[in-house]
């Protein structure tokens, strides 16, 4: 009674003012826990939300009053506040998000199918076939998968970005961590490889604690936010602005490629070369973009200095799926490349909320979400006691893979000369299966180029292959292309 008596008191007058959409994500709790509870829990988690939901509101809004109100409040309620902020695990900007994004989902359910997360397979049903309804091992290791990828959010407190006063990304760098975090996992998986887990014991490896310090926050740091700025003013970006998947493709591309210059070729910071795969034009109208094996030796020969025939290689390609929301026909292509051994994963996300796509169930994305904030932690690579929890999620948060925004980026890495021989294999059959609309094609040269038009028809048709007879692959011409259908980067 005292306490029904003391919340009625601090909260009820700015409860009144609430909307009713402002609430927290209920559904925010680890894979296993989700899995194992039932409907009738929910009910009382609305309240619960309800009632921490004002409390934060309250702290938030007395936050913004005069000085001297603001000595009052905190002389009254700061313990209590503190209380409130240590239980509440959303604020009012994780509550935005929620918004733009939709409410995330942490339900992983086994008659759902496996999970496929960058390459890897968790058969989480396969105990349906034997019998076995103890799941609890399987979403363990789907976990501490899901768990060890490398997240990057918001972050507040750094040194202002170049001659600007933002010492905070909030609200308009989502792109950028999310970039951030699809070159963090390339390199965990070319240092560690796939099978690498996050210790819960320290010391932490060297190889994680060197990647991680890559990703501070100033000039100081190879691929910061301050450097990824100043690499993509060629291509748009701009403190305070939000930037599209493409430029943020772009922009790795010329950051890696300055960081190459600057260092000897034994010290790079991104020890492998980067192909941004677009359609003809560099971009422009012309159908699906083209991945071109001389195109990748290249790059390969340029990141070496012509001392090596292949290096290990980053991948990115940018695409546009549809105009207002992605259209049906690419969802079951884009679920696919989370099968390939190369996959990093999409850049992509709600209009204005960009996410990291890691994995997939079905029609459901998994992905990481840089729109929480943490203060700016700037890890040591020395240091193999720090702190790096704020580097790692513990929700899994799913959303509707239909329901991403058209605009997005794929990404893949590829280790030596075998490994992008097994990509190229795998996109070709891709190819084949995607009804002559595909995401990309895979040709050997550019000698013969794609020819794309317009078509009253709305339909796509595929004019053939052009099989090359020394690899074995195809270069595909999607004629007839209906205008809603073109990948417009």
């Amino acid at each position: 009674m005292v306490l029904k008596n003391l919340c009625e008191r601090i909260f009820a007058p700015k409860c009144s003012s609430k909307s009713s959409t402002d609430t927290v994500d209920n559904n925010q709790v680890p894979a296993c826990s989700k899995a194992e509870s039932s409907d009738s829990k929910f009910p009382k988690a609305s309240l619960w939300s309800s009632f921490f939901t004002s409390g934060y509101s309250v702290c938030e809004t007395y936050s913004e009053s005069p000085a001297s109100e603001k000595k009052v409040v905190n002389s009254t309620n700061s313990g209590w506040a503190a209380s409130v902020r240590k239980v509440i695990t959303v604020g009012s900007m994780r509550r935005f998000q929620e918004r733009v994004l939709g409410p995330s989902k942490t339900e992983v359910s086994s008659s759902d199918g496996d999970v496929w997360l960058l390459g890897v397979c968790h058969k989480i049903s396969q105990h349906e076939s034997t019998g076995n309804v103890d799941t609890s091992n399987y979403f363990a290791a789907l976990e501490e998968d899901f768990f060890s990828k490398i997240l990057i959010t918001y972050r507040k407190g750094f040194n202002a970005i170049s001659d600007s006063k933002y010492t905070s990304d909030v609200n308009w760098g989502c792109m950028l961590r999310s970039g951030q975090m699809l070159v963090a996992q390339a390199l965990l998986f070319h240092k560690l490889g796939r099978s690498w887990r996050k210790s819960v014991d320290k010391p932490q490896d060297k190889e994680y604690i060197d990647i991680l310090q890559l990703f501070g926050d100033s000039e100081a740091y190879a691929f910061s936010i301050h450097n990824l700025l100043e690499a993509g003013k060629g291509y748009g970006l701009a403190v305070g602005s939000w930037v599209g998947p493409y430029a943020m493709c772009r922009t790795l591309e010329v950051l890696a490629r300055n960081q190459r210059e600057r260092n000897d070729l034994e010290e790079q910071p991104l020890p492998m070369a980067i192909y941004v795969v677009s359609g003809d034009e560099d971009g422009e109208r012309g159908g699906a973009p083209v991945v071109c094996i001389e195109d990748a030796s290249r790059r390969c020969s340029e990141f070496s200095r012509g001392l090596a025939a292949w290096t290990p290689l980053l991948l990115l390609v940018p695409l546009v799926l549809g105009l207002d929301k992605i259209n049906p026909r690419y969802v079951p292509l884009l679920q696919s490349t989370f099968k390939f051994p190369q996959s990093l994963g999409i850049l992509g996300g709600k209009p204005g909320a960009s996410t990291y796509i890691i994995g997939v169930q079905n029609e459901k994305a998994f992905y990481l979400d840089p729109h929480d904030v943490h203060p700016v932690v700037n890890i040591n690579m020395d240091n193999q006691e720090a702190d790096t929890s704020s580097y790692h999620s513990n929700i899994i948060r799913l959303m509707p893979l239909d329901s991403i925004d058209p605009s997005l980026a794929i990404g893949f890495y590829c280790r030596d000369k075998d490994d992008f021989d097994n990509f190229c294999s795998r996109a070709s059959e891709l190819v084949e299966e995607s009804n002559g609309a595909p995401l990309f094609t895979v040709a050997q040269s550019r000698s013969l180029p794609m020819q794309v038009s317009s078509s009253n028809d709305a339909s796509v048709a595929n004019s053939g292959f052009q099989e090359d007879d020394a690899l074995g692959l195809d270069l595909v011409n999607d004629s007839e292309t209906n205008e809603d259908d073109w990948q417009l980067l």
